[in-house]
């Protein structure tokens, strides 16, 4: 007959079936295993709260259990809260802090009408009462597994929790998986150890003291148990120790994002971390079977006689907890007999006292208390390199530097430094000074004719180390012909003055190398005055002496060329000063007054390019130009006559000012080294009054009419020896009686600081001021000029006359 499609309906007839009836045995036996349990765990509470009363109230436990619930009617809870407040009460312990934390918060958020917020119970004293079940369940617990499934059911379910995990903390930094609860067992099979270096959430967790609280595990992407079932859920890892040492972590899953916790319910789940805590001290990881039982942990007598076989000192602390369990120090109770105290004082002062009673500066700077106190809870070794230790003795402060081991052995620490040896520290030191400086020392017995050398010098020598070393007497005969005379010296002075000495030398070794040596020496003398010891040192000061060989050569050649740039310089400024004077004849022209002044350069290493020219034709024209030649130098002048004289012949020809420019642009574009400038050429008519000009790159020329100054037009024309033919624009202005032209060179108006536009404005505000003759003018605008790049400078002015 088939079975209906739900599994656990009612058969057609409307009675119930066999499956049905299967499943609902099961339900009702599981629903009566957890009410037995609970009624387990509540009367467990109910006995140990009966048992406090008897000891109070002096009274039977009948009586007790009477007054139990008496009292528990009165205040109007169950017996069972009523029970927990009793035990709370007594035991005075963490629980009983989260407890008072909770009952704190619920009383204010029911004062201030406010509801319960997420992951936090809406009653304190139902949290008490799921604490002190979970604390009860993990007593009774026979394994970790045991205490995790406590954990979960009675206290981190109604928090919203879905897994928890225990980790044990190995001796070697590793975490085992102790116990788990909401994960699979496939899951916890695959995370049966975590060797140590691999960070995790427990990791995490273990290295925080406050613990390790995460939002979402899947923003962090860290990898732990479950992570791949609600990966967007919530993690934290709290460290679980008892003592000042810390034993595992306690891991707890949110299936979704977790937000910042309210206090009550972080100091709940400390609480839990402890009670780990007390469990994971008696767990055994290689126990057959999962059997567990009390740990095995090294006898403080075999770590004792571990430390006595040990070539440094070595001292066997022991924790030592207060009032609360916690650690506050830790006794000195070992130390071995190559113990050295950094004080000096004796092993009998040291050996039973504690740690910050005689060493206090240990939990200063140093921080060598807070090291041993963390390996003490994590059991991870900790070694430092030349860590400094204060010891202080009648108030005055006495450091010394060493080398420092720390591990757990058990229960205890061990403690191991080498204090640094000053003298052996000093001895590398020179060692190594000597090796860098490449200085060998020796020592000369004039008695007994011992000598003894260091390693050094021997290999300055070129010779092995079992080589004989060489007497002072005999250094000539291992040094270069030319300097017998310089070792001579140095030995008259040395043995028979009885003066310190030194000399330079050139070393010719075993392998044909030679060396450029210096040796330095002094003479010591006995009680009677008389010479019997000589100690000095030898030093390579080769690369020294073909350094000062190589310097000596570049300033004899330094020297040339600046002699070469002099005479090149010199040359130039008298070619320039030759062919263009700072004043001009002034030329006989009807009408016209003519005036030009070339100032050079201030520097004379900046002799430029720039020239000037102004020349009565034959037609009666006059020729007007000025022009500069990129560069400075002889280079620059030599190019800069080139122009002016082909400018000059060409200007005979007839031709105007534009065909003029378009020709000396082909001259300058054949020029070697291409050379490039810049030119403004025209030419003046006196009959008419009139002037043509044209532009090669350069600025136009300033007309002065009257009070104002502007300058022409700027006609197209690109600079000289660009490319091999160009075009240049004519313009042609008509002057008058009085006008003023100006033609110059950059160097009149050049600044660094400001635009070319800016600069000229000056040049025309300046230029506006006439005074009466042509040259007061000229020589007013290169007093006045700003210009400051130390360039040369040109003016040609030209002035109309009735």
């Amino acid at each position: 007959m088939p079975v209906p499609a739900d599994g656990g309906g009612a058969a057609e007839s409307g009675k119930p079936s066999p499956v049905g009836r299967l499943t609902a045995t099961v339900e009702r036996l599981r629903r009566e295993v957890q009410a037995a349990q609970a009624e387990a765990d509540g009367r467990a509470l109910i006995e140990l709260a009966k048992g406090i009363l008897v000891e109070r109230l002096r009274c039977g436990p009948a009586q007790a259990a009477r007054q139990l619930a008496e009292l528990a009617g009165q205040a109007g809870v169950t017996p069972l809260e009523f029970a927990v407040d009793v035990i709370n009460q007594a035991a005075r312990d963490r629980l009983s802090e989260v407890t008072a934390a909770f009952l704190a918060a619920t009383a204010a958020d029911t004062a201030a009408g406010a509801g319960a917020t997420a992951g936090e119970p809406a009653d304190g004293r139902s949290s008490a009462v799921r604490l002190r079940e979970a604390e009860s369940g993990v007593l009774a617990a026979h394994d970790t597994q045991a205490v995790a499934d406590s954990l979960l059911e009675h206290a981190l379910t109604p928090l919203g929790a879905q897994a928890v995990a225990i980790w044990a903390l190995g001796s070697d930094g590793s975490l085992a998986l102790a116990g788990t609860a909401g994960f699979s067992a496939a899951e916890a099979g695959r995370w049966r150890h975590v060797p140590p270096g691999v960070t995790t959430v427990a990791r995490r967790g273990l290295a925080e003291r406050a613990g390790h609280w995460i939002r979402s595990l899947a923003e962090t992407g860290m990898p732990s148990i479950g992570q791949h079932h609600h990966p967007e859920g919530g993690r934290v890892a709290v460290p679980a120790g008892t003592g000042g040492r810390i034993h595992g972590v306690l891991e707890i899953a949110w299936p979704t994002p977790l937000d910042p916790p309210p206090p009550p319910v972080v100091r709940q789940i400390e609480a839990l971390a402890e009670l780990c805590a007390h469990t994971l001290e008696a767990y055994n990881p290689h126990a057959p079977d999962g059997a567990e039982g009390p740990r095995l942990l090294p006898d403080v007598t075999e770590l004792m006689d571990l430390a006595d076989g040990l070539h440094d000192p070595a001292l066997v602390l022991v924790p030592v907890l207060d009032a609360d369990g916690e650690l506050a120090d830790f006794r000195i109770h070992h130390v071995n007999g190559h113990f050295l105290d950094p004080a000096g004082r004796p092993r009998g002062v040291v050996n039973g006292a504690l740690l910050l009673e005689t060493y206090p500066m240990a939990a200063g700077h140093s921080e060598l208390f807070e090291r041993i106190e963390r390996v003490h809870a994590t059991g991870e070794p900790y070694r430092a390199h030349r860590m400094r230790l204060t010891a202080l003795v009648g108030d005055v402060p006495l450091a010394a530097v060493a080398d420092i081991n720390i591990s757990r052995h058990g229960n205890c620490v061990l403690l191991v430094w080498r204090i640094e040896d000053e003298t052996a520290r000093l001895a590398s030191l020179l060692q190594h000074a000597q090796r860098l400086g490449r200085i060998g020392g020796f020592e000369e017995n004039l008695l007994t004719g011992e000598i003894t050398w260091n390693g050094q010098l021997y290999q300055l020598y070129g010779r092995p180390a079992s080589a004989t070393p060489v007497a002072l007497e005999d250094l000539p005969a291992h040094a270069h012909p030319d300097d017998a005379v310089a070792i001579g010296r140095f030995l008259r002075t040395l043995l028979h003055h009885r003066r310190a000495a030194s000399t330079a030398f050139r070393l010719k070794r075993p392998d044909g190398v030679t060396r450029h040596i210096r040796v330095v020496a002094e003479p010591v003398l006995d009680s009677d005055g008389q010479l019997y010891v000589v100690r000095g040192a030898y030093q390579d000061i080769s690369a020294h002496h073909w350094t000062e060989v190589a310097l000596a050569a570049t300033r004899d050649q330094l020297a040339h060329t600046e002699q070469q740039a002099s005479e090149r310089n010199r040359l130039a400024l008298q070619l320039q000063h030759a062919i263009m004077p700072p004043t001009h004849t002034p030329l006989a022209v009807p009408g016209l007054d003519l005036a030009v002044r070339y100032r050079p350069a201030e520097t004379q290493h900046l002799i430029g390019g720039d020239w000037y020219d102004a020349v009565l034709l034959p037609s009666r024209l006059v020729l007007l130009c000025v022009g500069d030649v990129a560069g400075h130098g002889i280079d620059a002048a030599t190019s800069m006559v080139v122009l002016r004289n082909a400018l000059r012949g060409l200007a005979v020809t007839g031709a105007g000012p534009g065909q003029l420019l378009s020709w000396l642009n082909m001259v300058t574009h054949r020029l070697t080294g291409s050379v490039t400038a810049t030119a403004v050429c025209g030419l003046y008519d006196p009959d008419h009054r009139t002037l043509r000009w044209a532009r090669a790159g350069h600025l136009p020329p300033v007309l002065v009419r009257g009070a104002g100054a502007e300058p022409l037009p700027l006609v197209q024309g690109m600079l000289l020896g660009a490319l091999p033919e160009a075009a240049f624009q004519e313009h042609e202005v008509q002057l008058a009686v009085g006008d003023t032209l100006l033609m110059y060179t950059d160097g009149l108006i050049e600044r660094r600081d400001r635009s070319v536009e800016e600069s000229l404005a000056q040049l025309l505000k300046a230029a506006r001021a006439v005074p009466p003759a042509l040259d007061q003018q000229v020589d007013r605008l290169l007093t006045h000029s700003r210009s400051d790049t130390d360039d040369d400078t040109c003016i040609v002015g030209i002035r109309v006359t009735p």
